[in-house]
């Protein structure tokens, strides 16, 4: 366990469990997007892949600012939903249930990590290092935004699934 003095150094450990989620799921968006049924979705999925390859850049810049390193550090939170995400994956459902089961499991990741930078900008804000809380800033606004998608292609997808609930219930009444 790192030895945490001041704001500075948990400003630093945030980061560097940041900077492990966002790896962690630099690799697991592409196993998500592959069992995506719905084109929206899978297309949603590719593109925040892209944003958060710049989320783990910007985490990187944070860390070199504060002359620290981005290792040494798991985020045992991801690693988790990491996991769950991959139940998901793994469903054995219609092709719109796992995309809704796959929708939840990317919501849970984004409301983690906005509660996660949202923390750190604050710890910035407050020890006077602006420019690394616009860049976190930068990144809360584009999980903000990518949760707000999720939710507008979920509206489409629960929809597309509920069809497929009453499919399988008017083959039971036969």
């Amino acid at each position: 366990m790192a030895s945490i003095n001041s704001l500075k150094d948990l400003l630093i450990d945030e980061l560097r469990d940041l900077y492990s989620a966002e790896t962690q799921l630099v690799k697991a968006l592409p196993k998500m997007a592959k069992a995506a049924s719905n084109d929206d979705l899978k297309q949603g999925i590719l593109e925040h892949l892209e944003e958060t390859r710049g989320h783990v850049d910007r985490l990187d810049r944070s860390l070199r600012i504060l002359g620290a390193s981005a290792k040494g550090k798991t985020c045992h939170a991801m690693k988790g939903l990491v996991e769950e995400g991959e139940e998901a994956i793994d469903t054995k459902a219609p092709p719109a249930i796992r995309d809704a089961n796959l929708i939840g499991a990317a919501q849970r990741v984004e409301h983690y990590e906005i509660a996660a930078y949202g923390t750190a900008r604050s710890f910035a804000e407050t020890i006077g290092e602006d420019e690394i809380a616009e860049l976190l800033q930068e990144t809360l606004d584009e999980e903000g935004e990518t949760d707000k998608k999720l939710t507008t292609i979920a509206a489409a997808v629960n929809e597309e699934a509920s069809e497929a609930d009453e499919g399988d219930e008017d083959e039971g009444n036969d």
